[in-house]
């Protein structure tokens, strides 16, 4: 038996397809994935993130841990409850992990890692913060949410305290909010508009219930993999991992590097890779036959350049198979996909797929 959220009763009780994910026993669907799927894109699903890693970065000197171990540069987060996406880097310039981190305070940060990495950048995090002389909390007391679609902003008002809603109901994209101990912020994994609610354990049920209550269709990892998929996003162990970089991961723009003198872990493999020229790139496809793109599977240009799916899958939206591969930098617009013993034609594409419930292919 694995790890329990404090939601797992909740989708016992809908009746969850539960399966292993990270050691954490988790809703993958509901009853059809392509509903839930299609929820999100239409009106509201909600997820259980609860079993990602919410960790704080708390010390007078916060700042300064945080601009050295991280690729992007916290700095630029000037007041609180401002967010940036970044990348946790070994010396090497491979990719630990992919994170949010918030600002909270003066020297109080809030990072947002995933399940199967927990232990492995909690060391990380801890031994890079014992020189800057920083805490670091692992927040398990904490629960999270997501929830997410064109009508999501609206229905999560609706169950909000009054003045927690008001607030919320201002924040620009990328900024949360905490009161009480509940934090809000307008991130997702989707591709939509929404929200991401930390509150504690012992309060996560009652939200769901009213959530539900509100229309907010629940919604498994399935769905939520489809959807980041069609946005574009990457999913670490896939996509990435240490032994590629941000700049062969369609994640150059998550580099900060200036100011040239911030040193943070990574920046000198980064900047040899840059100097030397990056040799391969991650794209996206889109299949023109029947079939699923899955991840491993081998992808060919029309000149004989080779490359690897990293994530594929069927894209409800769209109503085509679509994935991520990593191939030679100068592969062309045209390839081939083997799926099985055949190969099939596909489209090579710059992501996302979908944004806001819009195809852009």
């Amino acid at each position: 038996m694995g790890q329990h959220t404090p939601l797992y009763g909740k989708h016992c009780e809908a009746g969850a397809r539960i399966v292993d994910f990270a050691g954490w026993d988790m809703p993958i669907q509901y009853g059809s994935q392509i509903e839930e799927h299609r929820a999100v894109r239409r009106d509201a699903g909600m997820f259980d993130v609860s079993h990602m890693a919410i960790v704080e970065i708390t010390g007078a000197r916060a700042q300064e841990c945080l601009r050295h171990l991280l690729a992007n540069d916290v700095a630029k987060l000037k007041e609180p409850g401002k967010a940036l996406y970044t990348c946790l880097l070994n010396e090497q310039g491979g990719v630990l992990d992919d994170l949010i981190v918030y600002y909270l305070a003066e020297g109080r940060y809030r990072t947002v890692v995933n399940a199967a990495t927990r232990d492995k950048d909690l060391s990380w995090i801890k031994i890079q913060g014992e020189r800057f002389q920083v805490q670091v909390e692992y927040r398990a007391d904490l629960a999270m949410l997501a929830v997410q679609g064109p009508q999501a902003r609206e229905k999560v008002l609706q169950v909000l305290p009054s003045e927690l809603a008001a607030a919320a109901r201002a924040l620009a994209p990328f900024t949360g909010l905490e009161r009480e101990g509940v934090f809000v912020s307008r991130t997702g994994y989707t591709g939509e508009d929404g929200y991401e609610i930390m509150l504690p354990a012992a309060a996560a049920p009652a939200l769901w219930e009213a959530l539900r209550e509100q229309g907010v269709q629940p919604c498994g990892l399935g769905a939520r993999d489809t959807l980041r998929l069609e946005a574009g996003m990457n999913l670490y162990g896939q996509d990435m991992d240490e032994t590629v970089t941000p700049l062969e991961s369609g994640l150059a723009w998550t580099v900060a590097w200036e100011p040239a003198g911030r040193e943070f872990i990574g920046r000198a493999a980064l900047l040899a890779q840059r100097s030397a020229g990056v040799q391969r790139q991650l794209v996206g496809l889109v299949l023109e036959a029947r079939g699923v793109i899955r991840a491993h599977q081998v992808v060919r240009d029309d000149g004989g350049l080779t490359g690897t799916v990293t994530s594929g899958s069927f894209a409800p939206t769209l109503g085509k198979s679509i994935g991520l591969a990593r191939v030679p930098v100068d592969f062309g617009r045209r390839c081939e996909v083997q799926i099985r013993d055949h190969f099939l034609p596909a489209q090579v594409i710059d992501p996302p797929f979908v944004r806001r419930g819009r195809v852009l292919v």
